[in-house]
C-alpha cells in the first residue's frame, strides 16, 4: 500500500505548541496566569463555551483572566499550550451554578457538549477541546494518590498531580482502543454492541481496550474472535483519532478475515453481520433503508468509507 492521506479527524490537529519546557517554570506560569494577554477556555461539568451566530458555525471563546469568576482550589486552570507567544488555559467552572450569568453571556454564547460543539467547531479547534476536557476531567478524578491515599496537588501548569504524602508524580493516563474494519472481498463486518447503538440502529467497526503486553495487531485479532467469532488475519494501519470521553485514543485498522462464519459473544453484543458494499456505500449516503452509519465525527466513519472506496490493499 502506498502512503495513507493525511486525514484532519475531529478531535485531532490541535495547533497548540504544549510549553513542555515552560511548564516546568513554576515563575513562568504565575506570570502566564496573570498575564493580561493571557486567554483562558471556560468549561462547565466538561461542557466547553461556544458562540453560535447561526446552528451551522460555532467558534470557541477565550476570556481573559479579568473576565472569569475565582478559580475553585480544587481545580486550577490548566495550561494547554502557547500560541504567538500567549499562553491558553483550560479553566473549570464547574464550582460557579449559574456560569451564563456569572459570565455577563448573551444567548450567542452557551456552554455545549463537547460531541454537540465538534460538529460545528473547525478542526484544529476540535484539539484543543480534545486535550482540555481529557485533562479537566482526569483532574477531577484522580484528587487522591493511588498509593498513599493523600490528596494531590496539580503540577506543571497542569501536566502532573504530586502526592503531599509521598511525593509522587502521577500524570494523565491515554487508553488505546483498536477499532477495525474486518474485510472479506466486498463484504465488511460491523456489529452493534448493547448500549446507545441498538436505540439508533446504528452499526459500526469492532472496537475494543488494547491490554497490557498486547500489540495493535494482536488486539485486533483478538477483540474479534471475542467479538464476532471471526478469524483475522493482515492487520493495516489507517490512522488514529484522540477521543476525550474520557481519554481513549481510537487506532484505526482495516483486517482481512480468514473465516466467515460469525459465532457473536451475546453478552457484549446486540448484532454483528456481514455488510455488502454497495449497502455501505447507500450507508453512506443516508440511502440505505436496512443499514446506518457513523458520521464524519467517527473514525470508523473514515474506516468504513476507505474500503467502499477500495481504497484498502486486501
Amino acid at each position: 500500500m502506498g502512503w495513507i492521506a493525511l486525514l484532519e479527524h475531529i478531535f485531532s490537529t490541535n495547533p497548540l505548541d504544549r510549553a513542555e519546557v515552560e511548564r516546568r517554570d513554576s515563575a513562568w506560569l504565575a506570570q502566564a496566569l496573570g498575564h493580561p494577554d493571557s486567554r483562558f477556555l471556560p468549561f462547565h461539568r466538561l461542557n466547553v463555551l461556544v458562540r453560535r451566530q447561526s446552528d451551522a458555525a460555532a467558534t470557541l471563546v477565550w476570556l481573559s483572566s479579568t473576565s472569569l469568576p475565582a478559580t475553585d482550589d480544587d481545580s486550577p486552570p490548566v495550561l494547554l499550550g502557547i500560541s504567538d507567544g500567549v499562553a491558553h488555559f483550560a479553566y473549570d467552572l464547574s464550582h460557579v451554578g449559574e456560569p451564563e450569568q456569572a459570565l455577563g453571556l448573551d444567548e450567542e454564547h452557551r456552554f455545549e457538549d463537547c460531541r454537540s460543539a465538534a460538529m460545528s467547531l473547525p478542526t484544529p479547534s476540535t484539539g484543543v477541546v480534545a486535550q482540555a476536557r481529557a485533562q479537566l476531567n482526569w483532574h477531577r478524578n484522580h484528587r487522591y494518590c493511588g498509593t498513599c491515599g493523600a490528596e494531590t496537588i496539580a503540577t506543571r501548569g497542569g501536566q502532573a498531580r504530586r502526592c503531599a504524602g509521598c511525593n509522587r508524580d502521577h500524570f494523565p493516563r491515554t487508553d488505546p482502543v483498536a477499532i477495525m474494519l474486518i474485510v472479506n472481498g466486498d463484504d465488511c463486518l460491523l456489529g452493534q454492541p448493547k448500549g446507545p447503538l441498538v436505540r439508533t440502529g446504528m452499526y459500526s467497526a469492532l472496537a475494543g481496550f488494547i491490554d497490557q503486553g498486547e500489540s495493535i495487531e494482536e488486539a485486533v485479532r483478538r477483540e474479534v474472535m471475542e467479538e464476532a467469532g471471526i478469524r483475522v488475519g493482515a492487520v493495516s494501519y489507517h490512522s488514529s483519532q484522540p477521543w476525550p470521553f474520557p481519554s481513549s485514543l481510537m487506532i484505526g485498522c482495516h483486517a482481512q478475515a480468514l473465516s466467515s462464519d460469525i459465532h457473536m459473544d451475546s453478552k457484549e453484543m446486540h448484532d454483528v453481520r456481514w455488510c455488502s458494499r454497495a449497502e455501505v456505500q447507500d450507508a453512506l449516503d443516508n440511502n440505505c433503508p436496512t443499514l446506518k452509519v457513523p458520521g464524519p465525527i467517527a473514525i470508523a466513519h473514515h474506516l468504513i468509507a476507505a474500503w467502499a472506496n477500495d481504497e484498502v490493499g486486501f
